[in-house]
C-alpha cells in the first residue's frame, strides 16, 4: 500500500510518497538520493546500512520506511560537517581505517551512539558494543584504535577521563 512518508534526514525535511514496506534503506538511497548508507547483506547482520532513528541505532536494510514516518533519521554524512567532522570521522582518518570504506557506515553509526551513551568506555566495552558489525578488509584493530581515540577526545571535550 502506497502511503505519503515524511523523514527528517539529517536535518532537512521530506515528504515523498512509497510503498509502506519499503526499506528504509531504498527511500534513503533510491528516492533521495543519498550514497550512504550501504545495502551489505539485507539482512540486518553485517551493519553497513546503519542509521539512527530518533538517536537510536537501526538497520535501515530491514526496516519498514511506514515504521519511522515522521522521525529523525542521521546518516553518517549528517554525523559531523567538513568544519566541524564527529570526533569519530577524524579518528578513522588519522588511524587510517578504510581499506574498501564499504563497512565504514556501520561502524561509525554504531560506534557513535554508542560514545554518545559511554563516555569513557574500556576497550572490552568498545570491543562487545561493535561485535555484531562485519568487515571483510580485517581492519578491526585500526577501527578499535579509531574508536579508542574518538572516546579520548570525546572524553577530553567533556573533561572525563576515558580508562585505558
Amino acid at each position: 500500500m502506497t502511503e505519503t512518508i515524511t523523514l527528517t534526514v539529517n536535518g532537512e525535511r521530506h515528504t515523498f510518497t512509497a510503498d509502506a514496506d519499503m526499506p528504509l534503506l531504498y527511500a534513503l538511497r533510491d528516492t533521495l538520493g543519498m550514497n550512504n548508507p550501504h545495502f551489505g547483506c539485507g539482512l540486518a547482520q553485517c551493519g553497513a546500512c546503519t542509521v539512527h532513528v530518533n538517536g537510536e541505532v537501526t538497520r535501515s536494510c530491514v526496516t519498514p520506511v511506514a515504521k519511522v514516518n515522521n522521525k529523525d533519521i542521521t546518516t553518517l554524512s549528517g554525523l559531523g560537517t567538513p568544519a566541524k567532522p564527529h570526533p569519530l570521522q577524524t579518528a578513522y582518518i588519522a588511524e587510517q581505517v578504510p581499506q574498501c570504506g564499504y563497512c565504514i557506515n556501520g561502524w561509525i553509526m554504531q560506534a557513535a551512539a554508542f560514545l554518545r551513551d559511554n563516555k569513557a568506555p574500556t576497550e572490552e566495552e568498545i570491543r562487545l558494543a561493535l561485535a555484531d558489525l562485519k568487515c571483510r578488509c580485517g581492519t578491526h584493530a585500526s577501527i578499535l584504535r579509531a574508536v579508542r581515540r574518538a572516546a579520548e577526545q570525546i572524553a577530553a571535550e567533556n573533561n572525563t577521563h576515558a580508562p585505558t
